[in-house]
């Protein structure tokens, strides 16, 4: 450790001055005198220069001088320069705390009086970690590395990136109320900042945990997730689960979205959730006629002399999801944008408590992008950690690609490589579905659909699996067929 009287300057770069207190920023005379921090004038201007030295403290090799504008001038070499202060400690013990600026580093230093190690980065956020790159060897030789930077963005971000210098349990991260420590000690809030140094958490990159943060989650039994409206399927999938997505595909006029509207119409009635509604070839008005439909098992959306529904079934029906404040749908205006989508869908989950989302359909949101398979992969991803962080359910349609042999129109089997986008697809989604149907069978067939499992990523077992669903045209209703579940080996499994 050198003492500043034993020090000496370089006469053909450095600044001669005076040691004095500032009052403004609450350090004492002592303190700029330890740390070699001068009243000086520059260009016949009244400035500070805080002096840098090399590592060991032999010889002062640069000044940082500060004008009043603010503005910062460099002399000397700093790259012969140690952190500011780092000459005045020695190279090993407990702790060492690490400021963004010269007088952040006096401020902490004088309120412990000057018992801990402190240094200050040369060049503020930008090059901190470049500047303890440089020191690492030093540094390493404290058992804690606190890092008290200051508290807006740029700090914060800084102090993530020079965290990731040290070995894990070593760098620590101080929080501060107020934007920098000098700040806090003007406001007579220095206990903060001794209570700061000694609370600071230990930096882990987010996403790591140990065994005792999850054992007691890992101890709670398996819950069934939210059913959906077919008893079998909930029995394949063990229902639906929060932070996960589901694919649905089919041929053009299958079904798949008169499927999803009845899965709508069960959660607002049956399970009482909110849902959110984004159905991009249907606007608002034709979806609610459909979804109230499936609440009154009429066929709201056509012509009543057709259908022969009731008004006053429609009317109640619309009574019944207003009144739940349950359906929430997007009117997009004809336009298709994913960034404003995905928007809609966290305001929703955000603000509205909405859980259950739908999306009809995914292919949609790339139309008009030149490199759909790319654009498809992005928001793929974009969905994939969305419903994680959100915590919701997201169900979404996606267009096949024209398959090989007989057309999903009539009847061809659904595979996970015909869905457009479908690597992406195959590894974001947590199940994908698939429904068949021969729109072209004559009146002595079934015509029944097939609802196919494509992908299990929650156990395997019901990868392959199929049953049957019917449906009643006077009531518009979908209902599965009884009989025992069939299985179909998958000539998909392996691909993702």
């Amino acid at each position: 450790m050198v003492d500043s009287r034993d020090r000496n300057h370089s006469p053909q770069l450095l600044l001669s001055g005076e040691y004095e207190a500032l009052s403004i920023r609450k350090l004492s005379e002592e303190t700029c005198r330890k740390w070699d921090y001068r009243t000086t004038h520059f260009k016949e201007k009244m400035a500070q220069a805080a002096t840098y030295y090399t590592p060991d403290g032999s010889q002062a090799v640069a000044q940082k001088v500060r004008m009043r504008n603010k503005e910062f001038v460099i002399l000397g070499d700093i790259k012969l320069a140690g952190l500011y202060g780092q000459h005045l400690f020695r190279d090993k013990g407990k702790m060492v705390v690490v400021t963004e600026g010269e007088i952040d580093a006096m401020s902490v230093s004088q309120l412990q009086h000057h018992k801990y190690p402190v240094v200050s980065v040369p060049n503020g956020a930008q090059g901190a970690k470049k500047s303890l790159a440089k020191q690492i060897e030093w540094l390493l030789g404290f058992d804690h590395v606190i890092l008290m930077f200051d508290n807006d963005e740029q700090g914060m971000a800084a102090a993530i990136e020079c965290a990731q210098l040290f070995p894990p349990g070593r760098c620590k991260i101080a929080h501060l109320p107020l934007k920098d420590a000098n700040d806090m000690l003007v406001a007579n809030r220095g206990e903060e900042i001794i209570n700061a140094m000694w609370g600071a958490k230990t930096y882990r990159p987010d996403g790591l945990v140990t065994l005792a943060e999850v054992r007691g989650e890992v101890l709670k039994a398996p819950e069934q997730g939210l059913p959906w409206y077919m008893p079998t399927l909930t029995k394949l999938t063990y229902g639906r689960r929060l932070g996960e997505c589901y694919a649905f595909g089919a041929g053009t006029g299958v079904g798949k979205t008169d499927w999803l509207v009845q899965q709508i119409a069960f959660d607002i009635t049956q399970l009482k959730e909110k849902v959110g509604v984004i159905f991009l070839e249907q606007q608002p008005v034709e979806t609610v006629k459909r979804i109230a439909g499936k609440v009154a098992k009429q066929r709201f959306h056509v012509p009543r002399d057709v259908a022969g529904w009731n008004q006053a079934d429609l009317e109640s029906s619309l009574d019944l999801l207003q009144g739940s404040g349950a359906l929430h749908l997007y009117d997009h205006f004809g336009s298709c944008d994913w960034q404003v989508i995905q928007s809609r869908i966290r305001y929703l989950a955000r603000s509205e408590g909405v859980r259950l989302f739908y999306l009809d359909h995914l292919t949609a949101l790339a139309a008009e992008v030149s490199d759909e398979r790319r654009a498809l992969e992005g928001i793929m991803a974009n969905i994939g950690s969305m419903v994680k962080e959100m915590n919701i359910v997201l169900h979404f349609v996606s267009h096949l690609a024209t398959p090989i042999g007989t057309p999903h129109e009539e009847g061809g089997r659904v595979m996970i490589r015909h869905f457009k986008g479908s690597r992406a697809i195959g590894f974001w989604s947590h199940f994908m579905f698939g429904l068949e149907r021969d729109q072209q069978a004559g009146p002595e067939d079934d015509g029944l659909t097939t609802f196919r499992v494509l992908k299990d990523r929650y156990t395997g077992d019901s990868t392959g699996k199929t049953f049957h669903i019917t449906y009643d045209p006077p009531t518009g209703m979908l209902s599965e067929v009884d009989g025992p579940v069939g299985f179909e080996a998958d000539d998909n499994k392996g691909e993702f």
